[in-house]
């Protein structure tokens, strides 16, 4: 299980508005804070909004509706990927469906991990994820170069 390229702008979006606070900011304007690509985060901030994470203006931007302590992870999430993401059919362990119907060879350790996992991403606030981000702990992944190095995630 990937988070989708649209929830990691999502949620570097509302880093940057989480450091913006009674602010309403306009839909490019965190584009280019956040560095992605405006057209999709103005599909990704129209779901939050839509899901009651963000306040929004028509023709006068967005705004976080509550404290960052107060937005979850699994909302952010959720608004964007559906009510359960992590209830997805892609098996995290070979990148292709399985279900309880059609089993992978591992599908029966994801039973076990995706309720912990959802509690994790559950128990996530807004306010961790700045402060990770704020800390450094947050940003894309460096890849490992040089001989036998993995493929990167697919987006």
């Amino acid at each position: 299980m990937y988070l989708a390229r649209e929830t990691r702008y999502a949620i570097q979006a509302l880093i940057e508005l989480a450091g913006r606070p009674g602010r309403l900011v306009e839909s490019r304007e965190l584009a280019t804070a956040a560095g992605v690509p405006a057209p999709f985060l103005a599909k990704a901030l129209q779901a939050l909004a839509r899901a009651g994470v963000l306040a929004s203006v028509r023709g006068g931007g967005y705004a976080l509706a509550r404290p960052p302590a107060q937005i979850r992870l699994s909302e952010i999430v959720g608004a964007i990927e559906g009510r359960r993401p992590f209830g997805t059919r892609e098996c995290i362990f070979w990148r292709t469906e399985c279900s309880e119907d059609a089993p992978c060879v591992l599908h029966w350790r994801w039973r076990e991990l995706r309720p912990a996992l959802e509690r994790r991403v559950g128990d996530t606030t807004l306010e961790e994820i700045v402060r990770r981000a704020g800390d450094g702990a947050l940003g894309p992944p460096r890849r490992p170069r040089g001989p036998g190095a993995a493929p990167p995630p697919p987006s």
